[in-house]
């Protein structure tokens, strides 16, 4: 029973600060113009939810539906064709995963290039995390294009599927593999990462001690994740 409590009381609170972003949004127009303070407000907002929905989300997907490789080619290939064949599969592709993910990305460039270490507020810990989020948030925009271009792409243009054999064949070059570990777990940290920020961001972990639990359940997130990912890229070589 604490368990749903927890999560009605985190839902809660995210619902109410939901409700403030769009009241802020409603506040800061003046003479047909917003301000940028309040644009940047938005924004920020914005790329904090796409985050986590739907990008963490189709992150953790991605990894589950690969961890099925661990179970050999038959059950691999049958999850990723199940994937590609679903409804609207384009749709979905398009407005859930592909302008979500540039958005995040290219507004995540600019945070980057940008934003200042805060270490009057956090600790030097959370500070360094702060700085592990923007390095890996740049490597993450070329693995991310480069996997892409090695799989998907490659299907647009003539490749019959991306099934078992072709990340095989990807991974089958120790440079690539290199790669592939260090994106994946890029991928992992960002987004596990991201979550202790976005429930900073929101309003839903305020106290130290619900921050400091965030922190714990992150961690979990990393490794949980990190090891289904290693154990699916593994299972191609």
């Amino acid at each position: 029973m604490s368990y749903y409590c927890i999560m009605m009381v985190c839902g809660f609170r995210c619902f109410r600060n939901i409700l403030s972003a769009l009241d802020a949004a409603n506040q800061c127009f003046e003479g047909g113009k917003i301000l940028d303070n309040n644009r940047e407000f938005l924004m920020r907002r914005l790329h904090s939810l796409l985050g986590i929905i739907p990008i963490g989300l189709f992150l953790t997907q991605h990894l589950i539906v690969n961890h099925f490789a661990t179970q050999g080619v038959e059950s691999f290939n049958t999850a990723s064709h199940f994937m590609a064949n679903l409804p609207f599969v384009i749709f979905l592709e398009i407005f859930v995963i592909y302008l979500p993910l540039m958005y995040h990305a290219f507004y995540g460039l600019y945070i980057a290039f940008t934003s200042k270490n805060n270490p009057g507020h956090y600790s030097y810990l959370r500070n360094m995390l702060f700085v592990a989020q923007r390095y890996t948030g740049v490597f993450l925009v070329v693995f991310i294009a480069w996997h892409v271009f090695e799989t998907r792409f490659q299907v647009a243009i003539g490749a019959d599927e991306a099934d078992f054999n072709m990340m095989a064949n990807i991974l089958d070059n120790p440079f690539m593999l290199a790669f592939y570990i260090v994106g994946v777990l890029a991928a992992v940290f960002h987004f596990a990462n991201g979550i202790w920020s976005f429930l900073v961001t929101w309003g839903i972990t305020q106290s130290e001690a619900a921050q400091k639990n965030a922190t714990y359940f992150t961690l979990l997130v990393f490794i949980v994740l990190s090891i289904i990912g290693m154990r699916a890229l593994f299972a191609f070589v």
